[in-house]
């Protein structure tokens, strides 16, 4: 089971499109935040794929919750756009909520800084900025959800 994990796109919508059809396979997407309006639409021109979404500081006046958990792959993911958890000064707040909520995987964005971590058993995964990077290019991630074990990466636009 392939996911895609996208943040920060800051009204480029382009750039979403792009994503979604590079990875054709991927049937769920994580939208973590800012700007939640660019990804509404993708909905309908991508009914084949299943989207979560969260607001970010940046999401005014959205209705999305700030985060979610859901089950893939038999796996429990923790999606946060990340600024009411902190993470610009660090992701043990991350980590212990993932970690109470029983999930393996817990994805947050807000920092616009790519990065994968393994953590006291969990992926902790920041897809960077597919829109306004900080420190690298644009980017998201793909995570493979499989038996034999789950395996996220970066993907440079």
């Amino acid at each position: 089971m392939r996911i895609i994990v996208i943040s920060d796109s800051h009204r480029n919508v382009r750039s979403i499109r792009s994503i979604l059809d590079a990875q054709p396979d991927a049937r769920h997407v994580f939208f973590l935040g800012d700007i939640t309006a660019d990804i509404e639409d993708m909905n309908l021109e991508f009914p084949d794929k299943r989207f979560h979404i969260v607001s970010g500081n940046c999401d005014f006046f959205s209705n999305y919750p700030t985060s979610g958990i859901e089950t893939v792959g038999g796996q429990k993911i923790f999606y946060t756009h990340g600024h009411t958890l902190g993470v610009k000064h660090g992701t043990d707040k991350l980590l212990n909520t993932a970690r109470l909520n029983g999930c393996k995987i817990a994805l947050y964005g807000h920092t616009h800084v790519s990065q994968i971590l393994y953590e006291d058993g969990i992926y902790i995964v920041n897809p960077g900025s597919c829109s306004e990077p900080r420190g690298g290019g644009r980017s998201y991630a793909v995570i493979d959800i499989e038996e034999s074990g789950i395996m996220p990466i970066i993907i440079n636009i």
